[in-house]
């Protein structure tokens, strides 16, 4: 016991100076988590405190249930519940969005990246216009301002129209559209990767290509045998960051989707489906359940991706 004394007199600096993160994270980020996690085993109505009661595995069920044919079930508490018919259906459209708009983003990305990576005049200009985009994020303005753009009578169609093209859809409410126009603000938003991309390119020797090219390699063999290899530690960064990141996407399907999920739910992202949830219905049990679900979701694919980076990335060790 002495010791252990001894110790804490010895680092109370320390302490000290760790004191306002650490309570930070006891009551603002790990207290949160708990009480949620609890609250995904509860039918927990914000409104109505008094009532919660202890439901088990009844939220999950809830939500996966439509996979195993149900419509409704039995909690434990004996009430009958119904199953989310819209889980599945957010699932689908998070996963779409995702796994078409990571690649395109970090392609785009990677190509203007290596495009500012050339000696030519105005670079620095254009490195800033690029990443503007980024600055904006996720806000309101952007997702307000990319509505009106692709409205039936948005600046998109006037462009086409101008062109020739007729019959033009209302993009946005359009079901077979709308989840296309928020992959391509995604895409848009390639700034951040972009200088990720940018720094790992001007960390790669020249020697190596003016070695490679004297051996007659041409641009796409410079590509694929230096610049990807050498650059694949980044590229494995971006690609984590990013897919967390898009998972996560709120704001965008909220004011294009008007808040509901669109047209037939075509922009039912799973964040909004369980902000409706939690929020608009005050199954905050239910959210919290779904909450932990995405939890895992992106656990299990960051876990993936670490996991096969072992025969694409190189550290540079000969391996």
């Amino acid at each position: 016991m002495s010791g252990t004394v001894k110790f804490l007199r010895r680092n109370a600096a320390g302490y000290l100076f760790l004191a306002p993160w650490l309570v930070g994270f006891l009551v603002l980020t790990l207290y949160p988590m708990v009480y949620s996690l609890w609250l995904g085993f509860t039918s927990y109505d914000f409104t109505k405190p008094d009532a919660t009661q202890w439901i088990g595995l009844g939220n999950y069920l809830k939500m996966f249930g439509q996979a195993f044919g149900l419509s409704e079930f039995t909690a434990s508490t004996g009430e009958v519940m119904r199953v989310d018919p819209y889980y599945l259906k957010s699932l689908s459209v998070t996963f779409t969005y995702v796994f078409v708009s990571l690649p395109l983003k970090l392609i785009a990305a990677l190509a203007v990246a290596m495009l500012l990576n050339q000696k030519l005049r105005g670079v620095p200009f254009y490195r800033a216009v690029y990443y503007i985009p980024t600055l904006l994020g996720g806000s309101v303005a952007i997702a307000v301002l990319w509505r009106k753009l692709f409205e039936k009578n948005g600046l998109v169609n006037m462009f086409l129209g101008a062109i020739g093209f007729t019959n033009l859809p209302g993009w946005i409410t359009n079901p077979n559209y709308a989840l296309g126009t928020l992959v391509l603000l995604s895409v848009w938003q390639f700034g951040s990767s972009m200088i990720i991309f940018l720094a790992g390119l001007k960390q790669i020797p020249e020697e190596y290509y003016e070695a490679a090219s004297v051996d007659g390699a041409n641009k796409v063999r410079l590509f694929f045998s230096i610049t990807l290899p050498l650059l694949s530690p980044v590229i494995l960064f971006n690609l984590v960051m990013q897919m967390i990141s898009a998972f996560q996407t709120f704001t965008q399907a909220y004011i294009i989707g008007g808040g509901t999920g669109g047209v037939l739910n075509s922009t039912l992202f799973y964040t909004l489906h369980l902000y409706i949830q939690g929020w608009s219905y005050h199954e905050m049990g239910y959210a919290s359940a779904m909450a932990w679900v995405l939890l895992l979701i992106i656990g299990v694919l960051t876990a993936l991706v670490f996991r096969t980076s072992n025969s694409w990335v190189s550290y540079g060790t000969g391996e």
